[in-house]
């Protein structure tokens, strides 16, 4: 039986999402923006291995507004660990979430895996940018970031009642297009609405999104490779996004670097996952569920 809950972490609430299934635990953790329901399908298939355990991140989903830190976030799960009695999860998680698992294989040495499904910060220098020409690569990056500072500026924006059906079809089309799980995609889109004072608005809200998305300007995972002792699992994509079309040289050579830096690092493990893109968990779940469940049984 699934279970959904919330969660004293303290100073805020955290829903949960417990997909039952045999020991040992896993946390499964999504990425920005996103929610545990859509780690919904990716859920059900690690189900049959595990303890399957996703959490609404501060800010998202229906998890209580916070200050947004690594610290903090970090924090979140262990408070989670605790009050579902999780003793040495592995961690998955997918984008921001894949960072956090990556942060928390660092810390803790005793987990037995850690997986990031292209938990891996935005270029921002050129230095990210392996092979390409420095003047092109910075023309790049500021034409990359001002598609950024666009979409931040959109964050939390209000949605008005007479928009909100069409809104929620051109999700339905969206579904149908990555070939996902409709009713999960669905689920996922409103689980990141609020309802208040007669006004629909999105999560996070621009105050988060703005800190989420300074935290992961300035993260450098290559130290954080190179100090982590417990086994991790890093899945890549070979593709890019449609919207990430326009900058397909700028992504090619990103995925270089974080190849570099875990190579450079002598850890984490990594793999390039034929035919997917950032979008992995809902393009390939039972894909993923197998990977992920033969590396954490063999690690």
């Amino acid at each position: 039986m699934i279970n959904d809950r919330l969660i004293d972490a303290g100073d805020l609430p955290l829903a949960v999402r417990d997909f039952g299934g045999d020991d040992p635990p896993l946390l499964l953790l999504h990425g920005a923006g996103g929610n545990l329901a859509q780690m919904t399908t990716l859920a059900r298939a690690l189900r049959q291995s595990h303890r399957v355990i996703s959490v609404d991140l501060r800010g998202h989903g229906r998890s209580g507004e916070g200050t947004w830190t690594w610290d903090a976030a970090l924090g979140d799960l262990a408070a989670v660990c605790v009050q579902m009695e999780l003793d040495r999860p592995a961690v998955v998680g997918h984008s921001l979430g894949g960072m956090l698992a990556a942060l928390w294989g660092q810390r803790h040495p005793e987990a037995p895996g850690v997986v990031s499904l292209d938990g891996n910060p935005p270029p921002t220098r050129v230095e990210h940018l392996p092979g390409m020409e420095p003047p092109k690569a910075a023309a790049e990056l500021k034409r990359l970031h001002a598609i950024f500072d666009q979409l931040e500026a959109q964050a939390g924006q209000v949605i008005e009642a007479d928009q909100l059906p069409d809104i929620v079809e051109a999700q339905r089309m969206a579904a149908r297009d990555m070939g996902a799980n409709e009713k999960v995609w669905i689920e996922g889109f409103r689980r990141n609405l609020v309802h208040e004072s007669g006004e629909t608005s999105t999560r996070p809200s621009a105050a988060a999104t703005a800190q989420l998305r300074a935290l992961m300007n300035e993260l450098d995972l290559g130290p954080v490779y190179a100090s982590t002792t417990c086994p991790e699992l890093l899945v890549l994509p070979t593709r890019n996004l449609p919207e990430q079309e326009p900058f397909a040289e700028l992504y090619a050579a990103h995925r270089r670097f974080v190849v570099e830096q875990a190579e450079a690092a002598g850890h984490p493990r990594y793999i390039s996952l034929e035919d997917t893109s950032h979008a992995m968990v809902m393009e390939q779940p039972a894909v993923l569920a197998g990977l992920i469940t033969d590396f954490l049984r063999t690690a």
